[in-house]
């Protein structure tokens, strides 16, 4: 017993610190929402040019999540995750100091590459580590750190607000990605990517500290016995097997954004101004209440996802999404419900956040990780982290133009609207992968059954 306390405090250890990852991810994408009431101030911008600095991360994103899944099946999940920390120092420390606006632009997509990188290197690195018993709340303690890293960013901002300080607000990332790099350098590579390499002195060592002794002769040939069936990654990417899997895994990247959660991420602050409150302050006071719930809610679905299963959470939490989103266009449309607009805003973005925090949230991530090959994991999970930060960053260039078109309740009815469509997408065709192992889910594929059959199935584990 004392031997495996020790292996669970280990795993313990390597999600914590992966999961900081997740941190620099949140805090990255959440501090811009406070920064942006400053630097628009600093540098007259017009609201294209808000989106643009905004959104300027995204594109660096899309950058960092196309290079970053064949470097990751090369060079290894841990080296990349070192990689994006350093990435991570440099933008932060660019963008705190920059005295032009095109060079802040600049520095963001630095920081963008590294989130791309991060967003879906540190979900595959624990996932190829975790007992599939508990993967699921182990994956999402990365999606926790992405909400705790957000309502740090929110802090931060309300802080310095009163001194309009956002070069402190962007600066202050280096300090947890260097944290990053320096913990990770001890940490060892995921098993399953030494197996793959043919490291198999290396793999069976880090199993060692993982994993019951019983437990490394089996583990070690199902993963052999995975690999055998792929021929390289290629051929496999476009092989009639995964192209199910492709489609779950890129549905389930475009509703998460097109369903608008990062409207809420960026311009929170922005969404409580249209909403009467009169100071930056006490907006950004207000996204840390928006943000403390989406850390609570991220807490529950990390004690459910193992229990209760991906796909209820995931329904649930759409249906939540769709509710809060239709009282936000009605707080907007009823002109009776002026005198209360702002408590209503502040409500109505509660219950959305909390739905999203127990589903899309973290389910995202988590099945990302799942539902690919071993060998193809990283191009494909990469590929759905693209269409991600694409769609991510479309959402982010056109929501002020969108507002201005359609009106505010225009646009958080069309979101809603989505958010139907995302409903019967996941209800038809998103997989249960409760309790399997990564080799039953990638057997799944190969005998070319419907992703809903693999719910009915008995775990191995």
């Amino acid at each position: 017993m004392p031997e495996r306390k020790d292996q669970e405090r280990f795993i313990h250890i390597i999600v914590s610190v992966a999961a900081l990852g997740g941190l620099l991810f949140g805090y990255d994408t959440g501090v811009i929402s406070g920064a942006i009431l400053f630097i628009k101030k600093s540098f007259s911008l017009s609201p294209q040019l808000q989106e643009i600095v905004v959104s300027a991360v995204l594109v660096g994103a899309v950058i960092g999540a196309v290079t970053g899944g064949r470097l990751a099946d090369r060079f290894g999940r841990r080296r990349l995750i070192i990689l994006s920390a350093v990435i991570f120092s440099i933008g932060a420390v660019a963008t705190a100091l920059t005295p032009l606006i095109s060079l802040l632009i600049a520095g963001r997509i630095v920081v963008g590459i590294a989130i791309g990188i991060a967003s879906f290197i540190a979900p595959m690195y624990i996932s190829e580590l975790a007992p599939a018993r508990v993967r699921g709340s182990l994956v999402s303690v990365n999606q926790l750190a992405i909400t705790v890293g957000i309502v740090v960013s929110y802090l931060v901002d309300y802080a310095f607000s009163g001194l309009g300080a956002w070069r402190m607000m962007l600066g202050l990332a280096a300090v947890p990605s260097i944290i990053l790099a320096l913990a990770m350098w001890r940490l060892p590579s995921s098993p399953r990517w030494l197996v793959a390499r043919g490291s198999m002195d290396k793999a069976r060592n880090v199993l060692g500290r993982i994993r019951r002794s019983s437990e490394i002769d089996a583990e070690v040939k199902e993963i052999e016995r995975s690999l055998e069936k792929q021929k390289g990654s290629g051929v496999l990417l476009s092989h009639p097997m995964l192209r199910m899997a492709l489609f779950v895994g890129i549905g389930l990247a475009v509703f998460q954004q097109l369903t608008g959660i990062n409207t809420v991420i960026y311009y929170a602050p922005t969404i409580f101004e249209f909403a009467g409150f009169k100071t930056a302050g006490f907006s950004i006071l207000a996204t840390v209440g928006v943000g403390l719930v989406n850390v609570a809610f991220t807490l529950l679905a990390i004690r459910l996802i193992d229990r209760v299963g991906r796909r209820p959470l995931l329904l649930v939490g759409v249906a939540g999404q769709i509710v809060g989103l239709v009282i936000l266009g009605l707080a907007f449309q009823l002109h009776q419900l002026a005198r209360f607009i702002g408590y209503i805003a502040v409500a109505s973005l509660a219950i959305y956040v909390a739905s999203f925090a127990i589903g899309l949230g973290p389910v995202f991530w988590l099945m990302i990780s799942e539902i690919y090959p071993l060998k193809v994991r990283g191009a494909a999970m990469s590929l759905a982290t693209v269409v991600n930060w694409g769609v991510n960053l479309a959402v982010a260039v056109t929501f002020l133009t969108l507002v201005g078109a359609v009106g505010r309740p225009g646009t958080f009815w069309i979101y809603a609207g989505i958010g139907i469509a995302a409903w019967l997408f996941f209800y038809f065709l998103v997989p249960e992968t409760r309790g399997k192992s990564l080799e039953e889910i990638e057997d799944h594929w190969h005998a070319g059954k419907h992703p809903r059959e693999l719910s009915r199935q008995p775990g191995r584990e």
